[in-house]
């Protein structure tokens, strides 16, 4: 496992193999394999790849499986599709850049197109900050942070234990987090 979110798994004829047990597997793979026949989609190109179930869930897999998730696809019939990366565009104030008025415009935009509006951008990032400004003045991160950040940092060590997300409420917040992601295709006609 490379971390709690984004696991190093193996790709066998059957099914995903899946590390870990701790109750981070999506339900989709019960003792850890997910069958291809419950993957709905994949996108190897997003910080991290993901691999999207029909569930609804989110798997992050390794950027070093990125060429085996995509012979998987291949070789099971599976879409590969590219998203709008919300959690990217509302986790942006808490890099380690700076952004002119014109880019933080251009980040609204998007986010509007993908449903989330300026009020509600607002409200997340005052909900999510306080662990996301812990999170990465750790890893001091100056290009990306998205959902698998989100997701770690949620419940990392490297976060005061005070602004954590109780273990309690874990799988509630990643519901929450993982629709939002998905907003956009709310949005889309099918």
């Amino acid at each position: 496992m490379i971390s709690d979110v984004v696991l190093d798994p193996v790709f066998d004829d059957d099914g995903i193999r899946l590390p870990g047990g701790d109750g981070s597997l999506p339900d989709a793979a019960p003792g850890g394999l997910l069958p291809a026949t419950a993957v709905r989609e994949a996108d190897p190109d997003a910080l991290p790849p993901e691999i999207r179930t029909r569930s609804g869930e989110i798997v992050f897999v390794s950027s070093v499986r990125r060429a085996e998730l995509e012979r998987f696809c291949a070789d099971h019939g599976i879409p590969l599709r590219s998203r709008p990366d919300v959690w990217g565009d509302l986790l942006e104030p808490f890099l380690d850049t700076e952004f002119d008025s014109r880019q933080r415009a251009a980040t609204l935009d998007r986010l509007a197109a993908a449903g989330v509006d300026a009020i509600e951008a607002a409200a997340i990032r005052e909900r999510v900050g306080p662990f996301m400004a812990a999170y990465n003045s750790v890893h001091q991160d100056w290009f990306h942070l998205g959902l698998a950040d989100l997701l770690d940092a949620a419940r990392s060590d490297l976060v005061p234990e005070k602004l954590r997300i109780p273990p309690a409420d874990l799988r509630a917040f990643r519901t929450w987090a993982t629709e939002l992601a998905a907003r956009p295709d709310r949005r889309r006609p099918r």
